[in-house]
């Protein structure tokens, strides 16, 4: 059985005792949080595990339905403080809230770009407070089936019109372990292919494809079925091929969706906004985007 995920850590830890050249996996803990990066230096380590070359960083929440507190509060500021590193230092940063907002498991994405600071009409009043905030843009660009139009040329036509210096591209995710839904959040600079775990793979938005740097920001919200299964199994049992043909269409999603989606983009957004405002506090951030 195949292992669907958008994970790069849930790719490598199978084979942590023997990586493949050009594939690190480091383990630490900062803040009292704990984070996984998986680094991809070599085309034979991103054809073993499925994934683009570049750097994934993946911080470990608490269960996301289980509400707010302190240590949501240090994931958030890690994540803002690990996107500020990634991001270039100057220019304006566009993102994308990417999925379909009227189906709550892949509403991550819409939800996000909710909540994110817009300010690059802002920036050119003739105010001091505006004109020293960095220029940002949000879209929502919805799915193929609502709009007719790839997100990915969506993305491309404002990236010619306004030359972002960068793309925070956020998305739903789809995990192997149903233990990490909910529980994981990932950022990556590799970019991020739309629907890639779900089955539904989707154009490209990487820097090979918009020409700048793009940053994939995202929380499993599903799971395949028979990885959901599997994980009932005793190891080394195995679906038959009709089973595994019968219920490879389906995936399942936590009962607490609605909370899952909420308060990980709140996180998302609130850590996106610290990122690209510094200056601000959470309060002053949380106050403006209100």
């Amino acid at each position: 059985m195949n292992l669907r995920t958008d994970l790069a850590l849930e790719a490598a830890l199978p084979l942590e005792q023997n990586l493949p050249q050009g594939v690190s996996l480091h383990q630490r803990e900062q803040d009292g949080v704990s984070v996984q990066e998986v680094v991809i230096s070599s085309e034979e380590g991103a054809k073993r595990l499925g994934k683009a070359k570049g750097r994934y960083l993946t911080i470990t929440l608490p269960p996301l339905w289980k509400g707010a507190g302190e240590e949501m509060e240090r994931a958030t500021a890690l994540l803002a403080r690990h996107l500020g590193e990634m991001l270039p230092k100057e220019g304006m940063v566009l993102t994308l809230g990417l999925g379909n907002p009227s189906i709550t498991a892949d509403a991550l994405g819409p939800k996000t770009a909710n909540g994110i600071l817009a300010t690059r009409h802002l920036t050119q009043l003739d105010d001091p407070f505006f004109r020293s905030l960095r220029a940002s843009a949000v879209l929502a660009p919805g799915v193929l089936g609502q709009t007719g139009l790839e997100s990915g040329e969506i993305a491309l036509a404002v990236v010619k019109a306004f030359s972002p210096a960068a793309v925070i591209a956020v998305d739903a995710l789809a995990a192997a372990d149903t233990a990490r839904l909910g529980n994981t959040l990932q950022l990556s600079d590799t970019g991020i292919v739309p629907g890639a775990g779900a089955m539904n793979r989707r154009q490209e938005l990487s820097r090979r494809t918009l020409g700048v740097p793009v940053l994939a920001l995202g929380i499993p919200t599903v799971c395949d079925a028979l990885s959901f299964a599997a994980s009932f199994l005793e190891q080394g049992q195995s679906f038959s091929p009709a089973v595994q043909q019968r219920y490879d269409p389906f995936l399942v999603t936590p009962k607490e969706i609605d909370q899952l989606t909420q308060r990980g983009a709140a996180i998302l957004s609130a850590g996106i906004n610290q990122a690209l405002y510094p200056s601000l506090t959470p309060e002053e951030l949380a106050f403006l985007t209100a």
